[in-house]
């Protein structure tokens, strides 16, 4: 007798009120579909994959359970949203994850009802939704907020900051911490799903609160010997003492795959008349796709694979990575050098910080994610007379700035700061952007500010960084590979200040261009063109933002007819503190004309970054476009503009 072939259910779902009408015995056949289809959705698009599959059978669990969207759902940092995405009317679209116009790879408030708060940095999901819940407690309005957040982002304080305000929630506010490292849970299995069930369940809730009134009424003393000993008692049986003293009424562990257990649960937590509640579930990254599971990284991150094999699509060989030359450069610097240590939050292998740790362990610090903490432990370093990097992507190292301005500027502390994935990113778009960080330490007094224009350059960086001792250092670079230039065998130390003539000399022309990092390799392309129609043009590689070499700016202010600034990084960086010594020291009172090219006022969206440096007007064609429209503007270069 042949099996009759199951009906698809996820074709059936286009949001989840159409989830809701399922049967409960029915919801294992959709999350296996459901499963399939990000599997199949990111194998040709790439992406976050490992997360996602994770939380397959959680994602389904609470668009049943809960009433979204009135009932708020907010997914910590938002990689593991995938299925999400696809419960929630855009499995029509799933296939233009993070590509031009598509769909972003976190969640994103403009993009969906279903996505009430945009994430991409992480641990923030407690405080948004304790927001949540705090506005629907003063307006009188019944929906809850759950926010799913990982072991990983509860390694940052501010998840506990706000745990430590949730009980002004009430029982709207419910938070389900997703473990899928083993780093927290004790065995998971049938007795504490029993446990969890019990002790989220109406009777035992209503006996807890019966007996409570009782013994309030008995006086405050045995109210609190028998809180405290119920609640220690529950502690040593399911865990979450920690919890419960930041005031949530702790379930779990519970089997995050095993639908019979998790819906149960979330009913009980639904319905519940407790404070705030965390629900811990324990799930398998990867989970129900054999290359994901078997791999160090879970899929973390992917590029496109082929969804067979899990092969995946292996990028052109070409230069190394930023990251990779940082990291053996700085593990090489350290063989000699044992006052050098790396920091690092929770991001060793995209940082290179993990080519450190295997030459170096006993100086190598993951401090988790936990930027602030990070860079005042890199200050505490440096005042005991170590030579600490931190290493930090310049999106997350804005967590941190008030350490960076407090713990390490004020106090002149030489920490080093390797910023990377400076400039744009690509497909993670505006959230992990690298836009501001020139501007906001080249802006405090006592830092030197650096920026990489080539791989080569990063090597004579990190060295000059590990020999300055002066105070606060920093060297941006981008995200990928270099241009592709030869590495040097000995790495120079730079004149802190000063700059370099790549193209030309400043005795004199009719265009220079000042670039200040990755940009330089458009910067000669713009030069080649402008030869091309006459115009002598010089091209600078100033290296630092701060402090600016204010004797070959001179020199070309002098010499030349138009000096334009090129940067990947906001307004307020380089040709802010151009403009600023052109007008302190009337640079232009002779008729120069200054133009500034730099990332524009906005966030950009995600797109491959080419198209993003386009769309910036960063690329050669606007830099020569730029140029000859100062020209048009200079009496002296109408005939060469016209040219």
């Amino acid at each position: 007798m042949t099996t009759r072939p199951q009906t698809p259910l996820l074709d059936t779902v286009d949001t989840p009120a159409d989830l809701r009408k399922l049967k409960p015995e029915q919801l294992r056949q959709l999350a296996d579909e459901l499963r399939t289809e990000m599997i199949d959705a990111v194998g040709s698009t790439g992406g976050h994959l490992g997360s996602g599959l994770g939380v397959v059978e959680l994602t389904t669990a609470i668009h049943y359970v809960f009433n979204t969207p009135e009932d708020r759902l907010i997914w910590d940092v938002g990689h593991q949203a995938y299925p999400h995405k696809i419960l929630t009317g855009r499995r029509d679209r799933i296939r233009t994850l993070r590509q031009a116009g598509g769909l972003s790879g976190f969640t994103k408030r403009s993009e969906s009802e279903y996505d009430p708060f945009g994430a991409a940095h992480s641990s923030t999901s407690i405080s948004a939704g304790l927001g949540f819940a705090v506005a629907n407690k003063l307006n009188k309005k019944p929906g809850k907020a759950i926010a799913v957040i990982g072991d990983g982002a509860m390694s940052a304080g501010m998840a506990y900051e706000a745990m430590n305000n949730a009980e002004q929630a009430g029982n709207r506010l419910i938070v389900i911490l997703n473990d899928n490292d083993m780093s927290i849970a004790p065995p998971v299995g049938g007795l504490s799903a029993y446990l969890a069930r019990m002790v989220s369940s109406s009777e035992y809730l209503g006996l807890r609160s019966l007996a409570s009134k009782v013994a309030n009424k008995i006086g405050r003393r045995v109210y609190n010997s028998l809180h405290k000993a119920e609640e220690y008692t529950r502690g040593m049986v399911t865990g979450g003492t920690l919890f419960e003293e930041l005031g949530f009424y702790y379930v779990g562990p519970i089997d995050g795959h095993n639908l019979d257990h998790l819906i149960p649960v979330l009913e009980n937590v639904r319905d519940s008349d407790q404070g705030p509640v965390l629900v811990h579930v324990v799930t398998t990254k990867g989970k129900g796709y054999a290359p994901a599971e078997d791999s160090a990284d879970k899929y973390h991150g992917v590029p496109k694979f082929d969804v067979v094999t899990g092969e995946k699509a292996k990028s052109k060989a070409g230069p190394p990575a930023y990251q990779n030359v940082f990291g053996e450069t700085l593990a090489k610097l350290a063989e000699t050098d044992d006052r050098i240590c790396a920091i690092t939050a929770a991001m060793p292998s995209g940082t290179g910080v993990d080519k450190f740790a295997k030459a170096h362990p006993d100086r190598a610090f993951d401090v988790g994610i936990a930027e602030q903490h990070g860079v005042t432990f890199a200050a505490g370093l440096a005042a005991q007379g170590m030579r600490p990097f931190a290493a930090i992507y310049s999106t997350f190292l804005q967590r941190a700035y008030d350490q960076v301005v407090h713990d390490v500027a004020i106090q002149n502390l030489p920490v080093r700061f390797a910023i990377d994935r400076a400039g744009l990113v690509g497909a993670d778009g505006a959230t992990h952007a690298g836009s501001f960080d020139v501007t906001y330490l080249a802006s405090l007094p006592n830092f030197v500010v650096m920026a990489a224009a080539d791989e080569a350059e990063l090597v004579h960086m990190t060295y000059t960084a590990a020999e300055y001792d002066e105070g606060p250092i920093a060297f941006r670079y981008p995200r990928g590979n270099g241009v592709g230039v030869d590495l040097p065998e000995i790495p120079q130390k730079l004149e802190i200040g000063k700059g370099r003539i790549v193209r030309g000399d400043e005795s004199g022309g009719k265009v220079a261009i000042l670039s200040l990092g990755a940009r330089l390799e458009e910067a000669r392309k713009a030069a080649d063109q402008l030869e091309a129609k006459g115009l002598a043009t010089t091209v600078a590689d100033m290296r630092f933002a701060k402090p600016l070499d204010e004797e070959m700016i001179r020199k070309l202010a002098a010499t030349h007819d138009v000096l334009v600034t090129v940067e990947e990084a906001s307004i307020g960086g380089l040709g802010a503190h151009v403009l600023t010594m052109a007008s302190d020291e009337g640079l232009t009172d002779g008729g120069l004309k200054i133009r500034t090219m730099r990332l524009p006022d906005m966030f950009q969206d995600h797109d491959d970054p080419a198209k993003q440096y386009d769309e910036a007007g960063l690329n050669a064609p606007q830099i020569v476009d730029r140029v000859l429209s100062a020209l048009r503007h200079n009496s002296a270069g109408v005939e060469e503009a016209r040219a």
